[in-house]
């Protein structure tokens, strides 16, 4: 007898206004995982896209796990996306910002990074852009933890963090950054904030450093993501 497929769902917020181009990305991050999981069935939804998610949980089987790819445990994962799940059996883990290996994956990119342009740790600058939140404490939270984490990851080297949505405002902390400084976006997808509000903040403060692609887009996501499913079966 054969072995039953298993089946897994990723699940990121999406962007209401366009809805379909996050879908599609979103899509093809899961085939990315799922070449890391022969066997498997991964689907994937947005929040944002019209009954995506309903329609993908309804032909789940019982006991399937879900990953959040969002940044923190805030409104949309603890609230709105078990409220989505209307009742469904199925098992929400921990966001894609709490992912053991995130801190990891991340120093050794920024040290490479620093490395390929001959800047050296304790001369330079790391600015974690992020959401933050004016409804609650936990974006926040949970980007400032991360900055902790690389602090410890990355001894000397200087990181502040900036937000979206609450101070300090990202165009705030950039301003009077050493040339020797990379910004790095604590974000899941490459939505309008990666690619218009973050920029926009940047050169409204006249920041000279480099713009890393946001951290969910990475190559290593996939696998991060891939690994949890495994190590949760």
């Amino acid at each position: 007898m054969s072995t039953p497929q298993r089946e897994a769902l990723i699940v990121a917020h999406g962007q209401p206004s366009v809805p379909v181009p996050p879908e599609l990305w979103l899509q093809g991050f899961a085939a990315a995982v799922g070449k890391h999981l022969p066997g498997w069935h991964i689907r994937a939804a947005t929040l944002a896209m019209p009954d995506a998610l309903e329609r993908q949980v309804s032909e789940m089987p019982t006991g399937s796990q879900i990953f959040p790819m969002f940044m923190a445990d805030g409104w949309f994962v603890s609230k709105v996306l078990p409220r989505r799940l209307n009742g469904a059996d199925l098992s929400i883990l921990p966001p894609l910002g709490f992912h053991p290996a995130l801190p990891d994956v991340a120093a050794a990119s920024i040290r490479k990074k620093l490395s390929s342009l001959g800047w050296e740790t304790a001369e330079s600058h790391l600015l974690l852009a992020a959401h933050g939140s004016a409804k609650g404490p936990k974006a926040a939270a949970s980007a400032n933890g991360f900055a902790q984490l690389l602090r410890d990851h990355l001894k000397g080297l200087k990181i502040t963090t900036g937000f979206v949505e609450e101070a300090p405002f990202i165009a705030d902390a950039a301003r009077d950054l050493p040339k020797q400084s990379l910004c790095l976006p604590f974000f899941a997808l490459e939505g309008e904030h990666c690619r218009e509000d973050i920029p926009e903040a940047l050169d409204e403060a006249k920041f000279s450093g480099l713009l890393m692609p946001p951290l969910g887009t990475w190559d290593e996501a996939a696998k991060m993501v891939a690994d949890t499913f495994r190590n949760c079966a």
